[in-house]
């Protein structure tokens, strides 16, 4: 049973369901190999980027740190954004949990940086099944994409993990100095990824509303209707988001999602435009 036509250049083909199946089998396998060689990589030189990237947010000459440091200062707020990173003693509580941190440090390594290929090969997947006024309003779009993906997870690496890590990790209980904070490895590693994947993710929403739009889910009349609930949902996202409970970091959260969720109106506003244009351009 033929599904529907997929362009090959100036020729079209029909594909069954089973085709198609096999097709996004060689997208999948693709990717899955982009992942896996970045994660080789990223394992070989493992003492490097645990030493410079993953311990970064600990590390008193962190570079967020100093600069956090700076602003406050220059902004005439004294040391109030000035950051001391905490010093935390992590451990390991397992024969193997070294090794497979930095198997899980290398996987997760590997899907960030391969996120653009992964991307292509899904939009080469997608892509033959739209139609050509469609793929004009689809220019850059692996850019916009990934540029939003790593923006996101660059917000999370330098600035929200920072805030986050000081919080938890200098939080005490009881009075008495009891109790000292010594995370394991792998608790500090999930965390680092759940910010960094979460911010990563959630700064897509620009991309999102630009879809949906042109799908027609939403409009941007809705989105400005729906503001006052969006900002429930954003606030209970970044508590989400971040794992520490001080307003803070989830303000440095809420403020770059709500900004987002504003852009989000304006980019649906033009995809609604465009998409009108070219109604009207059928009609002539």
């Amino acid at each position: 049973m033929a599904i529907f036509n997929r362009n090959r250049g100036s020729e079209k083909s029909e594909m069954t369901f089973i085709d198609h199946l096999e097709e996004l089998r060689v997208h999948i396998i693709r990717s899955v190999l982009a992942i896996l060689v970045m994660a080789v990589v990223i394992f070989i030189y493992r003492n490097w980027v645990f030493d410079n990237v993953i311990y970064g947010p600990l590390n008193p000459d962190f570079i967020s740190y100093r600069k956090l440091c700076q602003f406050s200062q220059w902004a005439h707020m004294g040391d109030a954004l000035c950051m001391p990173a905490v010093k935390v003693n992590m451990i390991s509580n397992t024969f193997g949990g070294q090794f497979l941190s930095s198997i899980s440090m290398a996987l997760i390594g590997g899907i960030i940086a391969a996120f653009p290929f992964i991307f292509w090969e899904f939009w080469r997947f997608v892509k033959p099944a739209l139609k050509e006024k469609e793929l004009k309003n689809t220019r850059f779009v692996i850019f916009w994409v990934s540029f939003f993906f790593f923006t996101g997870a660059a917000f999370g690496y330098f600035l929200l993990g920072p805030f986050t890590f000081n919080f938890l990790g200098g939080f005490q209980l009881g009075t008495q100095g009891f109790i000292t904070t010594m995370p394991t490895l792998a608790d500090y590693i999930d965390n680092l990824t759940n910010i960094i994947l979460g911010c990563g993710l959630a700064f897509e929403l620009p991309v999102l509303a630009f879809i949906l739009t042109k799908i027609g889910l939403i409009t941007p009349a809705f989105l400005r209707q729906t503001r006052k609930y969006a900002l429930v949902v954003i606030l209970i996202l970044a508590a989400f988001i971040t794992p520490s409970p001080d307003w803070m970091s989830q303000m440095i959260v809420f403020i770059p999602l709500w900004l987002l969720y504003e852009l989000s109106i304006l980019v649906s506003a033009r995809a609604k435009r465009e998409q009108d244009k070219m109604e009207d351009e059928e009609w002539d």
